[in-house]
């Protein structure tokens, strides 16, 4: 059973199952909500790309839109460094409060936005700044709810609680293609491009207060010797962890890549390679989406029984086999609803990494740089092979090399196995449950001669 010691607490208490399930759900609503606000944009791109970048076409606007959505992830390692330099500093809470704080306004800003029309060029440079806030606050919201949910999950019940991060980022952005259908059907794709788009924006920002009112009944799952310790939150400290920084860097890369290409990606690529109307396509990938969140929970709760190494290889394995034939299949049937099987196939797979992408990587470091470690590390491989997912797709496209990107998709997955491999078992080798048995943590403790005996386990 895990435990942690409260602020101000004299002694240590292993928190019951209730609580354990109110911090996961007061946690991952501010990850829902900042999710939801990030993808709206992805989600409602197709309505409003060509009146930031007018002139360009289709493909070219959204080309432009993804180049601007890749923009906001470069921001991510930066948000990462910030908040995970608090997270480890002055605890999890006060991270994850600033955090959805910067969203809410992010989102404001974002609804509130003039296009070219009225600005002219500087519409998109607006556009472009404000996507930078949000992939900032995005960037801290990451690390410091992935720690915290995997600090206060149940030991041996780890893999199950923290699937739930993924639960609420894949439930981000269902609501916002559920928001998408809705407002398809409703008002139809004109009137949305004519300013409708904006609304969204503000339901994102309002949702925010709500969960930052959740969050602000949380209870530290860090000890103060844990926040005043040598190092804490200190980048020197992470890359003292050579091994758990580039286990981590390489299975972000290919799980951020194949997430993204998976979820946000479809909606572009089956309406511009697929040939479906936006209406059919936000339903199908609504529906998609919701199999996808279901499929968490089992997918975490399996890799608490087969430990997450086990799991991590079936995902790589898969996404150096299917990425070819998959996103051929996808592309070229006339019935979107194949292609929606071929979809929820992939993310099947896909899911045996995101259920557990929050606390495979927090259990590579020691408490006093987890926050940074994980968040700063994951930022920077998904800022640049998450977030460039789109762009590096339609750029292959308009250059007439679509099928290459299948290709840089399996190249991709082959370095991610490398990276699997050199993972240590999580049943053993966990900081989590095990801090000072665990061969991750050996360099924090100096040993030169325990961590070549540790590496070789």
């Amino acid at each position: 059973m895990a435990s942690f010691r409260p602020d101000g607490a004299q002694r240590e208490r292993t928190p019951s199952t209730w609580h354990t399930v109110k911090s996961i759900l007061a946690a991952s609503s501010g990850n829902l909500v900042e999710w939801f606000d990030f993808y709206v944009y992805s989600f409602f791109s197709v309505y409003f790309a060509q009146q930031f970048f007018a002139g360009a076409g289709q493909t070219g606007a959204f080309m432009s839109t993804a180049g601007v959505f890749f923009v906001g992830f470069l921001m991510r390692p930066l948000g990462g460094f910030i908040f995970g330099r608090i997270s480890d500093r002055y605890g999890r809470k006060v991270s994850m409060l600033s955090s959805i704080l910067l969203m809410c306004a992010g989102s404001l800003a974002m609804a509130i936005l003039p296009t070219a029309a009225t600005a002219g060029v500087l519409a998109p440079i607006l556009l472009t700044l404000v996507r930078c806030v949000q992939g900032i606050s995005v960037g801290g919201e990451y690390g410091s709810t992935a720690t915290f949910m995997s600090e206060v999950a149940t030991s041996g019940k780890r893999g199950f609680f923290s699937s739930f991060q993924y639960v609420t980022l894949v439930g981000g952005q269902l609501l916002a293609s559920l928001l998408a259908v809705i407002m398809t059907h409703t008002l139809g794709d004109d009137k949305i491009s004519e300013g409708w788009w904006r609304l969204p924006f503000v339901i994102g920002a309002l949702a925010a207060l709500v969960s930052l009112w959740l969050r602000s009944g949380l209870t530290e799952t860090t000890k103060p010797s844990e926040r005043n310790a040598k190092g804490s939150g200190s980048l020197l400290e992470v890359f003292r962890h050579p091994r758990a920084f580039w286990v981590v860097f390489g299975i972000t890369s290919i799980g951020s890549l194949v997430f993204y290409v998976f979820t946000t990606y479809m909606q572009k690529y089956l309406i511009n390679t697929g040939g479906f109307d936006k209406g059919r396509v936000a339903d199908t990938m609504t529906v998609c989406l919701l199999l996808f969140i279901l499929m968490q929970p089992a997918a975490g709760a399996v890799s608490d029984k087969i430990g997450r190494k086990n799991s991590m290889l079936i995902f790589v394995i898969a996404m150096i086999v299917l990425p070819v034939p998959l996103l051929a299949l996808i592309g070229s049937q006339s019935s979107i609803l194949v292609s929606g099987v071929f979809i929820v196939i992939a993310m099947f797979f896909v899911s045996f990494y995101t259920s557990i992408s929050g606390v495979v990587k927090a259990e590579m470091f020691p408490a006093h740089v987890r926050g940074l470690g994980v968040g700063f590390t994951y930022a920077i491989a998904n800022s640049l092979f998450g977030g460039s997912a789109e762009y590096v797709a339609l750029f292959m496209k308009n250059q007439g090399i679509a099928g290459v990107f299948p290709w840089y998709v399996v190249v991709m997955a082959v370095l991610g196995l490398i990276a699997v491999v050199a993972m240590h078992d999580n049943r053993k080798h966990s900081t989590l449950d095990n801090p000072e048995g665990s061969a991750y943590a050996v360099r924090s403790r100096e040993s030169v001669t325990s961590g070549a005996e540790s590496d070789r386990s």
